[in-house]
């Protein structure tokens, strides 16, 4: 199934982007009157049938559309401190997006080596990742803030801290922390990730503090953007699947 995205939809038409059209009319050589699937990035699935094959910009009549199509049974905010290496980042954005993320957020810790981040990529490789794995919704790529300033803002219902080290709330597994909070249906779960080097005390001292649970990934030392898909993948076998 080829899935294409339209970044407006009004009046029962949907409208492709142009790198989109291209791929569609030019690439594939669809022709008017053809059937097409075309997510609108918010969670709809629309079929249609192509009006106008214009190779920069198609346009397609909605013949019938599907809520939540792909839909996961939560809504995750992976916190995670960007890489120096920001291929591996990517990486991790997208095989995450793959199972199932509803937010990225990158944040900039007191051991992160990497302190600037520029979301215009990231946003375009979760596009392709939502296309390849049949899913409506488009994970948001939020602006770079602090450690702190997340842990202080975060309103999730459930808020994981995954750290390296045990302090005086011991450390429990990701799934044994989402059975304590007794999660409500569709649960909204933040976890933050931080960098190559580990949280300081100091910040995950103000995310106990803040209501976040420790939690551990495991027994393995986990690279930053393994910790963040190991994290997405333990949300998914706890809630996601049947």
């Amino acid at each position: 199934m080829i899935v294409f995205y339209a970044d407006r939809v009004r009046d029962g038409l949907c409208y492709l982007p142009a790198d989109e059209s291209a791929h569609c009319v030019r690439v594939l050589r669809h022709q008017e009157g053809d059937e097409i699937s075309v997510i609108d990035g918010e969670g709809t699935l629309y079929t249609c049938v192509l009006e106008d094959a214009d190779a920069k910009a198609a346009t397609a009549r909605i013949v019938r559309e599907e809520p939540d199509w792909g839909a996961h049974p939560y809504v995750l905010t992976l916190a995670v401190c960007p890489t120096k290496n920001i291929d591996r980042y990517e990486w991790m954005a997208e095989k995450a997006t793959e199972v199932g993320l509803d937010c990225l957020q990158p944040v900039i810790g007191d051991h992160s080596e990497r302190r600037v981040f520029k979301p215009e990529r990231m946003q375009r490789i979760l596009l392709s990742a939502s296309k390849q794995s049949l899913k409506g919704a488009i994970p948001k790529v939020a602006d770079a803030m602090s450690v702190r300033e997340f842990i202080t803002g975060c309103t999730a219902q459930v808020r994981l801290i995954a750290c390296c080290f045990e302090g005086e709330t011991p450390r429990l597994s990701v799934a044994q922390a989402i059975a304590a909070a007794l999660p409500v249906a569709k649960p909204e779960i933040a976890v933050l990730i931080g960098p190559e080097g580990d949280f300081s005390r100091e910040e995950v001292e103000l995310a106990v503090k803040a209501g976040f649970v420790p939690v551990h990934l495991g027994v393995s030392r986990l690279r930053t953007e393994t910790a963040g898909l190991v994290a997405a993948v333990a949300v998914y076998l706890t809630l996601g699947t049947v």
